[in-house]
């Protein structure tokens, strides 16, 4: 289990931030589960859902940012459980942009990639992987998107949410998997010991002009979008 507990650039757990966070939310102090739960309900709801600048972001420029999407808030999630000693993993795919429909509009949703780079993070617990996703989306962005779509009873693809029941989605960790994205998921690149070596393999394919144009303008109508939903 050493390998799922290294520090890396981007799990740059010894930052003094994190460790800050850390000892003030007494993590280290918990069970083992407990722990893994706090740590879960903290990056899930207090680290909104949101876009950062790129996938290659550092834990601690997460911290910062206060918000993130799938790749970015696992990055947060996997250094925090590696700084309090629970092994974990990256699981890397894509997903259809269909299910970022809402969150993405006009002509950002158009001029978007139609595979999107997705993760998910996997936890070692009591000698299994519990796969873990639903950390992406806040309770409440997910609870306003439900309440602003109280006809929906079934399946619901869009807003950065793909599942088979939209009005119960499993979200809450509790000894099992946790996913809100993954009936989107259309390729599997299988899992890696930590996001940098995920991205070394693989990456959002983009040009270098809409690289730019994400960083500079899409990704802020996206985070305004999300915003939108969350505050009504």
């Amino acid at each position: 289990m050493e390998r799922y507990l290294k520090e890396t650039r981007m799990l740059n757990f010894s930052d003094a931030s994190i460790q800050k966070l850390i000892e003030e939310r007494g993590w280290k102090k918990l069970g083992e589960f407990e722990r893994i739960k706090a740590i879960y309900n903290y990056v899930r709801d207090e680290i909104f859902f949101g876009y950062n600048v790129d996938d290659s972001v550092t834990a601690s420029k997460v911290l910062a940012d206060g918000y993130g999407q799938c790749n970015t808030k696992g990055t947060l999630f996997m250094a925090l459980l590696r700084s309090c000693g629970i092994p974990c993993r990256v699981h890397g795919f894509t997903i259809d942009k269909k299910l970022q429909e809402g969150a993405m509009t006009g002509f950002v949703y158009k001029r978007a990639p139609q595979n999107v780079f997705h993760s998910w993070v996997e936890v070692f617990f009591e000698d299994r992987w519990y796969e873990l996703e639903a950390f992406i989306l806040d309770k409440t962005y997910l609870n306003k998107l439900q309440d602003q779509n109280p006809e929906c009873t079934g399946a619901f693809c869009g807003y950065g949410v793909a599942v088979k029941d939209f009005r119960n989605p499993v979200i809450d960790f509790d000894r099992n998997n946790t996913y809100i994205q993954s009936e989107g998921i259309n390729r599997d690149f299988g899992v890696y010991d930590c996001p940098d070596d995920l991205l070394k393999e693989h990456h959002q394919e983009l040009s270098a002009f809409k690289a730019f144009a994400y960083r500079h303008l899409g990704r802020h109508l996206m985070n305004r979008n999300v915003r939108k939903i969350r505050n009504r």
